[in-house]
């Protein structure tokens, strides 16, 4: 996607705090506790990068300002069934930039070259491959606030397995409404 612009990747306090519309104090005192990253300019202002603004809103529910927003989010669909990728394709692409893989080396790569918002891992590239996804993304600074969504038959015990691994939910393959649901309130979109 072509951009007119280069995206502004650096919020002072006080824009963060315009944003969460709460006091400049309030910004400071979540910094201080660690509840949004940031990091100090040698002048010892507070600053914070575009990613980790953008995960502190989705992770408590504020809206995403146009200043953040870069058009349509992000996601990757990552599938061995060509099939049900088609089918989670036309069932998200109305709202969503969705691009598809079957190779979780392929998606590790794209998540870190394109900063995709959320990636969608079918099991059926393989339950190892898919946690091993999960982790990943969760454990590289550059990808830890790419959301992870695991997409599978219902099961208890893949399901138990993927949230501990740190995916950000787990849907029952086949249900493209709740997919499209669950992409919208990790991303925190109205609707």
């Amino acid at each position: 996607m072509a951009r007119a612009q280069k995206l502004k990747e650096l919020f002072t306090a006080s824009e963060v705090a315009r944003f969460c519309q709460v006091d400049l104090k309030t910004i400071h005192n979540w910094s201080e506790r660690g509840e949004i990253r940031h990091f100090r300019t040698p002048g010892r202002h507070l600053r914070f990068r575009r990613a980790d603004v953008l995960d502190f809103l989705r992770k408590y529910g504020y809206p995403i300002p146009d200043l953040l927003a870069e058009g349509r989010p992000r996601v990757v669909a990552v599938t061995d069934d060509g099939g049900a990728a088609s089918a989670a394709k036309r069932a998200l692409s109305k709202q969503f930039d969705v691009t598809t893989s079957s190779d979780a080396l392929d998606t590790l790569i794209r998540a870190g070259a394109e900063g995709p918002d959320v990636v969608v891992l079918d099991a059926e590239i393989g339950e190892l491959d898919a946690l091993a996804v999960i982790r990943a993304l969760g454990q590289n600074e550059s990808t830890r606030n790419v959301r992870t969504i695991l997409y599978a038959d219902n099961s208890d015990s893949l399901k138990k397995k993927a949230l501990d691994a740190g995916a950000s939910a787990f849907v029952a393959k086949g249900d493209t409404g709740k997919l499209r649901d669950t992409l919208e309130a990790l991303l925190g979109l109205d609707r």
